[in-house]
């Protein structure tokens, strides 16, 4: 049973909270629009990709590959008959690719060798590479159709592939990216939101004046500070719950784990987040310098994360210092939870990691804590 001064002190917190319009806003409002944002714009998939062709062929073949490209619904063509052309438009960014059809491509078909060009922005280097990927499958595919037909035309049997390569997405058949940004969009806000209240929780006493009122009551030091803190916590936890169910019913990424695990794993990872807050609200004098040293470790801390980088692809001794933040871990358990669909059987190094982590925060916000003046 919680002592009735920590009860009154989440009371008031709660109150303080939710007695400002803006704050309101911010606690629920906030997570939804960036929820949207994240599914809608923050993605790497290429959808209409403007591609400019040069045919130097003009052959059937090149016209039926230009008219299978432009039937795919991916690629937006864009015809040109000259270099000088094509050239202009690539400095002027006015398309994303280019794809030169050299004189003798009809001759695949009668089994000799040809080749074709793509040029790429390459000032974007996602896009190009998406770019470059999807034409060079869309053209192997149409390669690959052409010599059946003419091998059933013929009655010839195509000699098979040396090596049938088949690949299969296990976890996202679409390779949607949304479902990967989506979930991670859980561990932002949570951060976001937990660790710029709580920043604030002590430096707004001592800026206002009643540090001084708190701390001349019977309120233990473990009362005061989790009294500011659990508030917070349960504000965190109902935005877990808001972005998961729009994730699933909005946007139909579907969590093949345990919800419970889930909502469990946001419980020591919120533990970390409030615990760096305290120790932020410790060390600041005022509300705005609480809030800069937030907006100071919100940035190292989504790109060591693994949100949008893959963290294997940084160097080893950033690799090592990405051990020591949670939001990295928290990812690790939201994607492996709605994607995967794993349990605490593959996940507990996370969760032993979010929770040293959030003991060795909330023992430093304790020390630094002092109720005296």
């Amino acid at each position: 049973m919680a002592s009735p001064r920590l009860r009154a002190m989440v009371r008031k917190e709660l109150i303080q909270a939710f007695r400002d319009p803006r704050m309101r806003t911010v606690i629920f409002v906030v997570p939804l629009l960036q929820t949207l944002v994240f599914g809608y714009a923050v993605t790497t998939d290429v959808s209409g990709a403007s591609v400019a062709v040069l045919d130097r062929d003009m052959s059937p073949e090149s016209r039926m590959l230009t008219e299978a490209l432009e039937g795919s619904g991916v690629f937006d063509l864009v015809g040109t008959g000259r270099e000088e052309g094509l050239a202009d438009l690539l400095d002027r960014g006015e398309v994303d690719a280019a794809l030169v059809i050299p004189d003798g491509f009809d001759d695949f078909v009668l089994g000799r060798r040809t080749s074709i060009q793509i040029i790429t922005d390459g000032t974007e280097a996602v896009t190009s590479r998406v770019v470059a990927g999807y034409l060079t499958v869309a053209t192997g595919m149409f390669t690959s159709r052409r010599l059946a037909e003419e091998a059933a035309a013929s009655g010839h049997v195509p000699a098979p592939p040396a090596v049938d390569l088949q690949t299969v997405a296990w976890f996202n058949p679409g390779l949607e990216s949304r479902f990967f940004f989506v979930p991670g969009v859980i561990a932002m806000i949570v951060m976001i939101i937990t660790l710029m209240l709580s920043s604030m929780a002590i430096s707004r006493e001592k800026e206002t004046g009643t540090l001084e009122q708190v701390l001349v009551t019977p309120l233990r030091k473990w009362e005061f500070i989790l009294g500011k803190t659990l508030p917070f916590g349960m504000i965190g936890l109902a935005d877990i719950i808001v972005v998961t169910a729009v994730a699933a019913a909005w946007f139909g990424i579907p969590v093949r784990g345990s919800v419970l695990l889930l909502l469990a794993g946001g419980c020591v990872y919120i533990v970390s987040t409030l615990g760096a807050g305290v120790l932020i609200s410790t060390m600041s004098r005022t509300q705005q310098q609480a809030m800069l040293s937030v907006f100071f470790i919100i940035m190292p801390a989504v790109l060591l994360s693994g949100f949008v980088f893959p963290v294997e692809n940084m160097p080893g001794f950033l690799r090592v210092a990405t051990l020591a933040n949670p939001v990295r871990h928290m990812l690790v358990i939201v994607r492996g939870i709605f994607l995967r669909g794993v349990g605490i059987d593959v996940l507990w190094p996370q969760f032993a990691a979010l929770a040293a982590i959030g003991a060795t925060l909330g023992s430093l916000a304790m020390l630094r804590f002092r109720k005296s003046l």
